[in-house]
């Protein structure tokens, strides 16, 4: 009788770096790096310890300081890490020094998600769009894949055989780039004739923060069961459910719309995915009402409403019409004592909370818990009031 093999891939060690300006309210460090170790977890590696510098502006050369970067070396090498996260968008150049020096390999926040979504890409637009995104990031880092050229000794330029495969690869990565614009321009003409055939309906379309509940927003308002889990980009397909809620009692009309799941935005979101991801966004683009979801249990949740924000003016989506739920109400926790809470807040209850800058949003806020289902009947009669 032979033994089973055991095929279920051990989790990637992994550290996280974060440097942030001597400005930022240590707490702030802290939640930006639960975000990346959430990310991380995404991918599939387990964090083993967070490494933070405060630099005013970052090395050009390694991003971290010398003496961080000593700590972060001799850590690796002791506990046999197999890679280093960093929170920001690191230059080629910046990567081959880290990579050299440390002696590991050395992944950036951008690379990181563009990870998350190749893994989550299920349909051929979301394939397409993800491949293209990577293509366009991986092309200015080619030379980072040829470590073998450091040994080799040569003039300025290294010129050699080294070189022309590095051409090569980039004629092939442009080539590639060509194609699959070409592809998604097909896949898009498709979308498009499917949005126009929907044009007669109301269309309402889900937006936020990634992980603030829209997925599970979605199933309870049009009895559906579009996956939602406790991850990172679950979601990146646009989902369009039709819903219909009961007729009016004075009119006696029903309030029939369309109802489309977005995928979730994300602070320091690589601008590849925003360029590649803009034709599922025309579902945003091309809506009448907006739901933006705000997930206020969370620590920093106006600073991911800014995010959301400054997204939808990226895309020409800000001047919508737009409803806000502020979602997991059932999760949000006061804060107890100012040790707890950061350097510019002051609330402590919900309540509390609702009477600030909230009170000036207006009649187009409801506050809900998608999870218990609790207020829902509140937020189906707000979208009635637009929609019907």
């Amino acid at each position: 009788m032979g033994y089973q093999v055991n095929n279920i891939k051990e989790p990637e060690k992994a550290i996280l770096i974060g440097v942030e300006p001597k400005s930022t309210p240590l707490k702030s460090s802290s939640v930006y790096l639960d975000e990346l170790e959430f990310l991380a977890y995404t991918a599939g590696a387990k964090t083993l310890k967070r490494f933070t510098q405060r630099l005013e502006n970052p090395n050009p050369k390694t991003y971290i300081g010398t003496g961080k970067m000593d700590e972060i070396t001799a850590y690796v090498k002791e506990n046999e890490i197999d890679l280093a996260i960093f929170d920001d968008e690191l230059s080629p150049s910046q990567i081959r020094n880290l990579e050299e020096y440390i002696q590991c390999k050395i992944v950036d926040r951008s690379s990181l998600i563009l990870d998350i979504f190749a893994k989550n890409a299920q349909t051929a637009q979301a394939k397409t769009q993800v491949e293209l995104a990577q293509s366009e990031y991986l092309l200015p880092r080619l030379t980072r894949m040829w470590t073998h050229l450091q040994k080799q000794k040569g003039g300025i330029g290294m010129k050699g055989p080294g070189e022309k495969e590095i051409e090569t690869d980039r004629r092939v990565i442009r080539d590639k780039i060509a194609k699959l614009k070409k592809e998604l321009k097909a896949i898009d003409k498709q979308s498009v004739t499917r949005r126009k055939n929907r044009e007669t309906q109301k269309r309402v379309a889900l937006v936020g923060y990634t992980n603030v509940g829209k997925s599970t927003i979605l199933n309870l308002l049009a009895k559906s069961d579009v996956l939602a889990q406790d991850k990172l980009f679950a979601t990146l397909d646009s989902t369009v459910r039709k819903v219909v809620f009961p007729p009016d009692p004075v009119t006696y009309k029903p309030c029939i719309f369309l109802l489309s799941d977005t995928v979730g935005f994300i602070r320091k979101l690589p601008h590849q995915l925003v360029e590649s991801f803009k034709s599922t966004l025309d579902e945003v683009i091309e809506a009448d009402i907006l739901l933006h979801v705000v997930d206020v249990s969370h620590p920093q949740f106006e600073e991911q409403m800014d995010t959301v924000t400054q997204t939808l003016a990226e895309i020409g989506a800000s001047n919508k019409t737009m409803i806000t739920i502020f979602n997991k109400i059932d999760k949000y926790k006061p804060a107890a004592t100012s040790e707890d809470i950061f350097e510019d807040e002051a609330i402590y209850d919900l309540e509390v909370l609702k009477k600030t800058w909230m009170a000036k949003l207006d009649e187009n806020v409801v506050f809900i818990s998608a999870a218990n289902s609790e207020n829902i009947d509140e937020l189906r009669d707000m979208i009635g009031k637009y929609v019907g």
